[in-house]
């Protein structure tokens, strides 16, 4: 699976076809003029065990957070969707610690530098690899508009967060396994060091010497070598993408669908987890949907989608797709799961499209036959947009231990969060927030006030989720 397309008679609509057109910019590019010491990643990453600089202590061993993580998922980039840790200012980034590593303060000092010129950063780093690493260029949508900063920021943000073991091991083995539906092999990794290591150089220039480039080179090869041993160990258990037959397509609004696919082959998952979906057309663009279900008996997944202006997959999958259709699943992730060893509450909040997950949560609870209370607050901005209400006042009544409670902005003057604010107590529950950016940020503010510690509040990554509007 590593790299190879498989070949099967019925799935010719992923066959190479008409692409979009390539924007002219990238048409123009030049070889970019920075010297870049090409013999830097040309070895592979050191394993763990092995010293990778003249410090006593490996980068791992030494990596420390000073409070529990919030638990948050950490999809395969480049596409956008749910997970990852969130962004700070250029002000933050350089907070030189004394719990940080050294490399981390000169990891967090480049940040601050390049941050002002982000753009030129990113576009150059694509020009830099394009040009170079021609061979590496079909890996990646044919308009780059599309994924445009993704691949660098999954490293940057990786690299930001190099002190942060907990948080920055799962995402950067979500990132090594998801990569694997792109195509992505080991030896690729070095030109995109490179590349990194090039652009970062010609833009922080004023501060830029040996011992940066050689922090950056440490922490390069420490993400690299978790991406790499995580797509083998999953090469040996599952396939690096599959394919879904369209079984049933439900238009609930205009621009609101639900929709069943059928796998071709067993596709294990989680409640609360989410996946990465292509459609035939628009090849390798994928786009992060969560699960709407928990596992059911017959193997079928539904999702839903809302179409967003100028979202090709999301419109694709509303307006174009039916029946007998074929798409493609990458592997599931995502940790907002339910931890069956505990008897606390549920409180669970979900924003439009958001309560496809709080419904699969739902039924998770219901099929390991707890009784533990959960309460579900399902926000929307107005009545037309509580395209699923129905189905869980079906299962508030089949469930005494369960409250649904909807939210409607245009009717009540309140916003989900204010609402939440009005029950409780909530201190003893564990909380799940899926929704829109504004709403994930406003939400996890008003239950860490209300007494819910942040590692017991599981989310959506709002970094990932203000790009996944396609």
């Amino acid at each position: 699976m590593f790299g190879r397309e498989r070949t099967d008679p019925g799935r010719e609509q992923f066959s190479p076809g008409p692409q979009p057109p390539v924007p002219a910019q990238e048409q123009r590019l030049a070889e970019p003029r920075v010297p870049v010491q090409e013999q830097r990643f040309r070895e592979p990453p050191a394993p763990f065990d092995k010293p990778r600089s003249p410090e006593p202590a490996e980068p791992f061993e030494t990596l420390r957070s000073p409070e529990p993580p919030v638990s948050r998922q950490a999809p395969p980039l480049p596409e956008p969707g749910p997970s990852g840790p969130e962004p700070r200012s250029p002000a933050q980034r350089f907070d030189p610690t004394p719990q940080a590593s050294p490399d981390a303060v000169l990891i967090r000092r480049t940040m601050a530098e390049v941050g002002p010129v982000a753009d030129k950063v990113t576009s150059y780093f694509y020009a830099l690899l394009f040009v170079r690493h021609p061979d590496l260029r079909p890996l990646f949508p044919a308009a780059m508009d599309t994924q445009r900063d993704r691949l660098l920021k999954a490293l940057l943000t990786a690299a930001e967060h190099i002190d942060n073991t907990p948080v920055l091991v799962d995402y950067l083995q979500n990132l090594g396994r998801g990569h694997r539906k792109y195509g992505t092999r080991p030896e690729h990794y070095p030109a995109v060091g490179e590349c990194l290591i090039g652009s970062l150089s010609r833009f922080a220039s004023a501060i830029w010497d040996a011992e940066t480039e050689a922090a950056w080179v440490r922490a390069y090869t420490t993400i690299s070598q978790v991406m790499i041993d995580a797509a083998a160990a999953d090469e040996l258990r599952a396939p690096a993408w599959w394919y879904a037959e369209v079984v049933a397509h439900d238009l609930r609004t205009p621009d609101i669908a639900v929709i069943t696919v059928r796998p071709d082959q067993p596709y294990p998952f989680l409640a609360g987890q989410y996946t990465s979906l292509e459609t035939p057309w628009w090849p390798r663009i994928w786009r992060h949907y969560s699960f709407a279900s928990a596992p059911r008996s017959d193997g079928l997944l539904s999702f839903h989608v809302k179409a967003v202006p100028a979202g090709w997959v999301s419109n694709a999958l509303v307006h174009r797709a039916r029946p007998g259709d074929i798409i493609r699943l990458g592997p599931p992730a995502g940790s907002m799961t339910v931890d069956h060893t505990t008897d606390s509450g549920l409180l669970c909040l979900g924003g439009g499209t958001g309560i496809a997950p709080i419904k699969a949560l739902v039924e998770d609870v219901a099929e390991h036959g707890e009784r533990r209370p959960v309460e579900v607050f399902y926000g929307a901005r107005t009545d037309h947009d509580l395209y699923d209400i129905d189905t869980m006042l079906r299962l508030q009544q089949s469930h005494p231990w369960l409250a649904v409670r909807p939210v409607v902005d245009q009717r009540a003057h309140l916003h989900l969060p204010d609402a939440v604010r009005e029950y409780g107590p909530w201190n003893e529950y564990d909380a799940y927030l899926s929704g829109p950016p504004g709403m994930i940020r406003s939400g996890v503010d008003a239950l860490r006030a209300a007494g819910i510690p942040s590692d017991r509040i599981r989310h959506d990554s709002v970094e990932e989720l203000v790009a996944a509007g396609d």
